[in-house]
């Protein structure tokens, strides 16, 4: 695997990356109840540091508490075995993969008699949708395949189950020629990318949908405090794919994804083809938090 990095931290300890294994009868892998997280280390003038880890964990945990899984580390714990992952790595910047999954034990769909496990992996990943697409913006297609209702799949917890749709979305967009997916629920209002949540700019107002069946992401929630800095105006609000169609600009937000632009949906150029004024500052401000340089938000830094 590319980026792929010395050990893996596994139940309390670390063993080395080609020997972290599971057994095949592990419950997750067949039934995909698990819960994840997605988490940066930067590389900062500072020295190195995680961006926003405390809100991470503890949405690791909520999702834990959403699907019944008891964790068998304590939340400070696993923060730190986080942190103590990147140090014995000797990683300067990193994703991080933090994860918690019913094992070997029972087989069917009670889990019950499946121990729980949790790990934690880093891995050097560079820009999740491309360079290029950072600075200028990717591609989107609309996907056949629809997002989670909430009352089918709970979508207020990272479960390893909840992405199989969005991997289906992925590969169908990809597939197509495109770089990312744009999902819809079942009424037909936008609610996410394949792994990002998405914000629309019209007359300078900035809008992104109401979280009744997504995912609160972490970088959502940084665009949102960013918007009301710079005296944007914000609206979260339903709205149809048409609507994206005639914005004047648009980007998706995600640990993975960080800020990135598109220029176009469906085939459809979104405002000038290129990022746009509020893109671009949300995107700058965002940038210069997680490279440690806006001292206003230094507590959302984790330095190792």
């Amino acid at each position: 695997m590319e980026g792929a990095t010395d050990k893996i931290w596994m139940d309390g300890k670390f063993v080395p990356w080609d020997e972290a294994k599971i057994h095949v009868l592990t419950h997750s892998l067949h039934y995909g109840l698990g819960v994840f997280e997605g988490i940066r280390c930067y590389q900062t003038e500072r020295g190195s540091a995680v961006f926003r880890l405390e809100e991470h964990m503890r949405r690791l945990y909520d999702s834990a508490q959403i699907v019944g899984l008891d964790v068998p580390v304590s939340q400070d714990d696993f923060t730190e075995a986080v942190l103590e992952t990147i140090r014995t790595n000797e990683m300067k910047a990193c994703y991080i993969r933090p994860l918690i999954w019913l094992g070997y034990g029972s087989m069917g769909v009670n889990p019950k008699g499946a121990l729980t496990h949790a790990m934690v992996a880093v891995w050097s990943w560079g820009a999740y949708l491309g360079e290029e697409g950072l600075a200028k913006g990717i591609r989107v297609k609309v996907s056949s395949f629809t997002s989670h209702h909430p009352n089918s799949y709970m979508t207020k917890a990272k479960t390893t189950g909840n992405y199989a749709v969005s991997q289906m979305a992925k590969l169908e967009a990809v597939g197509a020629g495109y770089d990312e997916a744009l999902m819809l629920d079942p009424e037909g209002l936008v609610t996410q990318g394949s792994g990002e949540n998405i914000f629309i700019v019209r007359d300078g107002v900035l809008k992104t949908p109401p979280l009744h069946g997504v995912l609160g992401g972490i970088t959502r929630d940084t665009v949102v405090q960013l918007a009301d800095e710079q005296g944007v105006e914000l609206q979260v609000a339903p709205f149809a794919r048409d609507e994206v169609y005639v914005a004047d600009e648009a980007f998706f937000t995600g640990t993975a994804a960080e800020v990135t632009p598109i220029r176009e949906v469906d085939d459809r150029t979104i405002g000038a083809g290129e990022p746009g004024p509020v893109t671009k500052r949300v995107q700058s401000a965002f940038f210069e938090i997680v490279n440690g340089r806006d001292e206003s938000k230094l507590d959302w830094l984790t330095f190792i």
